[in-house]
């Protein structure tokens, strides 16, 4: 495990933690739209940079 496949895994996690804050306070579903798909590209990235698959 590298650094910046741990660095993409936080960044993932810490928008999935804005988009339930987003999703509560009532923000445009657009919005949490984009911030689901850019928790999920950072998620995804991480995990496949991971080096357990080697």
């Amino acid at each position: 495990m590298n650094g910046l496949s741990t660095i993409l895994i936080v960044v993932g996690l810490f928008l999935l933690g804005g988009i339930y804050s987003f999703a509560k306070q009532k923000m445009p579903k657009g919005l949490i739209v984009l911030l689901s798909i850019g928790a999920a590209m950072c998620l995804a990235a991480g995990v496949l940079r991971l080096d357990v698959w080697s």
